[in-house]
């Protein structure tokens, strides 16, 4: 074999769009019919109608027990009744299947709560299974109302981890809830749960109360959100919005406890917009911290468009909800500058199958932008999943998998 037949080949990366916050929207980067499917998972009664599950912050990983892949999915999704996640929702529902194309069943759950509805592991209603030693569902995790919007408590943007033996889930309470911010549940059991929170979600969410959130959220109630749980070796962290990381406490019950929690060393777009569903993911000896941030367009001084990562503002409408990624050496960074991994792909991770192929999930967004057009909207919070590609150790960088990329040698 010679040298050059040797050398591996690998896509180039693009030139960095100037200036440095200017969104790439070309549509190599979306999730498209020849890189990208819907997961066909089996429907609930509540998904029959639409004919496909409604699903938001779509979240898919593999992981190898027993010798065998376990694929996992899950996300934030609705009741019959509403068209959105909120006011309320019922909790966290988790699909599996043995391959990326199915068959995705429900988890089953009937062995731990008979008569239920299939697949559902976790949610507020389980508040009677509470036990002295044992909580489920904490106090301030507890539906409750107001004149305003009735009956309010929503979960968000789980996660299914796998680490040391057991199993968690990382979720959020969301903005409708009587206190705001992410937090962790542990199985007694399989995939399949019982689940309980960890000790240090009894009180309060995860984190330091933090100002933001929309102005009809309960005075001290908003902390941080959209977390995530990153593992390498027997060290785990939890990564949360806003930039900030913990480390966990070996017993996985609480984070370690820390006057300010640390912050990512990343590079800022100026201004620095609204940022969230912060991810960290290890490939190639690198990582990789993935963010969702609204690209907004708007015209520029010659008659052309300008599409960027820009606040909101006057002129600036809101089009594609996207994944800005950055690559570090070092957990902690510092992070390289951001670019545009996918488009409309935006609160999502990376995970990689059991043949070694890169994937993303992708969920388009319903709320706002291209797909909350009436002509798009029936095609929006769906379940999806796209290729990645990977530029290699020189480049370094994570694309959604484009149509035609130039190759360049290693």
């Amino acid at each position: 074999m010679t040298e050059a037949a040797s050398m591996r080949r690998y896509p180039s990366n693009w030139p960095e769009l100037e200036p440095y916050g200017l969104a790439d929207t070309r549509q190599d980067l979306w999730p498209r019919a020849d890189n990208s499917f819907i997961l066909p998972l089996e429907l609930r009664p509540r998904d029959k109608e639409l004919g496909r599950v409604w699903m938001r912050d779509t979240y898919v990983n593999c992981f190898v027990v027993d010798g065998r892949p376990v694929y996992v999915a899950t996300g934030t999704t609705r009741v019959p009744g509403l068209t959105a996640a909120g006011p309320w929702n019922d909790g966290i529902f988790m699909w599996v299947s043995h391959s990326m194309r199915g068959p995705w069943k429900l988890v089953d759950t009937t062995g731990i709560r008979p008569g239920a509805e299939k697949g559902k592991v976790w949610s507020p209603e389980f508040v009677g299974e509470n036990r002295p030693g044992r909580m489920v569902v904490a106090p301030w995790q507890e539906y409750w109302y107001d004149d305003r919007f009735g009956k309010r408590g929503q979960a968000w943007a789980p996660e299914v981890h796998y680490f040391r033996g057991k199993w968690y889930i990382v979720a959020c309470m969301g903005d409708h809830s009587q206190k705001v911010g992410s937090f962790m549940l542990v199985s007694e059991g399989g995939l399949e749960g019982p689940y309980r929170l960890v000790e240090g979600n009894a009180d309060k969410p995860f984190g330091d109360l933090v100002i933001g959130g929309p102005n009809f959220i309960r005075p001290g109630a908003y902390h941080h959100i959209d977390g995530s749980l990153y593992s390498e070796g027997d060290d785990a962290w939890l990564v949360l919005h806003n930039h900030l990381y913990a480390k966990f406490r070996d017993d996985m019950e609480d984070i370690v406890p820390t006057t300010n929690l640390p912050t990512f060393q990343q590079v800022p777009y100026s201004p620095e917009p609204y940022l969230e569903g912060a991810y960290v993911f290890k490939h190639g000896g690198k990582y990789y911290l993935l963010q969702a941030a609204w690209n907004r367009s708007s015209p520029n001084a010659d008659g052309s468009t300008r599409y960027a990562y820009d606040p909101p503002g006057p002129g600036r409408t809101q089009y594609q909800y996207d994944a800005v990624v950055a690559v570090s050496d070092r957990f902690e960074g510092p992070y390289s500058e951001r670019w545009t991994a996918g488009v409309g792909a935006g609160h999502n991770n990376f995970f990689v199958d059991h043949g070694g192929h890169l994937w993303a999930t992708f969920f388009r967004n319903p709320n706002f932008g291209y797909w909350a057009d009436p002509s798009r909207v029936a095609d929006a919070a769906v379940p999806g999943v796209v290729r990645v590609e990977w530029t290699g150790p020189e480049g370094n960088r994570l694309y959604v998998q484009r149509r035609k990329p130039a190759i360049a040698s290693e």
